[in-house]
């Protein structure tokens, strides 16, 4: 068999209610563009019957390929295996609960031959969202703008990576990987396309709320070290206004005024005693992050492969 022109990457976890229709709205999508694709989808260590719609699909379908990781690694560990197995010169990542259209694949396609190399689908609109989950992306992607130096609105995992693109990706080798920011960070040309993100075909989000924080301060972490220089800036201007207090006290004592202010003390030592320990707890995410990286473990595990 010749090898793939598009290689599409669906990473899924505990998607067996919704798996065969979400393929193979996909699989049509790409037959009717006439390139040579593959299929290839990553098990993220799924409890349910996902693995046994895959070799089903597989047996039928010879575009179709598989990867089941030996447990659960998280989205953005499966998004990794799927690039580094992913045999095409262009490679498309998408989810595959069908909020990332795939009506959108033949103008990704096209921007890809146009000279594209990155093509990435952006959010006009978030969907059936809740106000916090609206209001917790709006805050996250707005700080991440300002913590780096790439423009994160509407950002997506929805993309389109020329091969050059996916072979730069490999060359980063950390650990605590955030497929969106490493994407962005290796550059290349690009386009944008907007889409409008659609209600799931069935079931529920797997991202709780305590998951897309802790996905949040990893993505934070992993791409920017201002929160460190900001312990450094509010270092600065606490040693600053100590002085001051310092120099005012000083003069109370020696003009013969009597010194007062137990509560204002009292707040004093709260206040820089919770800064201290928020910014114990940020300098203990760093190295949470250089421990993770040192260790040097595989980003995932593979179970089985249908080729």
């Amino acid at each position: 068999m010749k090898c793939p022109a598009v290689s599409v990457v669906i990473p899924v976890h505990n998607e067996e209610d919704c798996l065969s229709d979400s393929l193979g709205a996909i699989r049509d999508v790409m037959i009717a563009t006439n390139e040579r694709f593959e299929l290839l989808v990553v098990d993220d260590g799924s409890t349910d019957g996902t693995w046994n719609v895959i070799l089903d699909l597989h047996h039928r379908w010879p575009e179709l390929k598989g990867l089941r990781l030996s447990r659960n690694f998280g989205k953005e560990n499966a998004i990794c295996a799927g690039l580094s197995e992913a045999a095409g010169d262009g490679v498309i990542i998408m989810d595959a609960d069908l909020q990332h259209p795939p009506g959108l694949i033949p103008g990704m396609i096209r921007e890809w031959r146009n000279g594209a190399d990155v093509v990435e689908a952006v959010k006009r609109d978030r969907g059936q969202e809740s106000w916090f989950s609206r209001m917790s992306a709006r805050l996250f992607y707005s700080l991440m703008s300002g913590l780096t130096q790439f423009d994160w609105a509407g950002a997506s995992d929805f993309k389109l990576l020329d091969r050059k693109v996916v072979n730069a990706w490999k060359m980063l080798g950390e650990r605590n990987v955030f497929f969106r920011g490493m994407a962005a960070w290796v550059g290349y040309t690009r386009k944008q396309l907007p889409f409008d993100v659609a209600p799931r075909v069935s079931g529920r989000s797997k991202w709780s709320r305590w998951r897309l924080a802790g996905l949040a301060i990893r993505a934070i972490t992993s791409f920017s070290s201002v929160p460190l220089r900001i312990i450094g800036v509010a270092g600065l201007i606490f040693l600053a206004f100590a002085m001051m207090l310092g120099l005012h006290t000083l003069y109370q004592y020696f003009s013969g005024e009597a010194v007062t202010g137990f509560a204002t003390v009292i707040l004093l030592i709260l206040l820089t005693s919770s800064l201290i320990m928020l910014a114990l707890g940020i300098i203990g995410e760093y190295l949470a992050r250089i421990y993770e990286e040192v260790k040097g473990r595989p980003r995932y595990l593979i179970r089985d492969r249908l080729e």
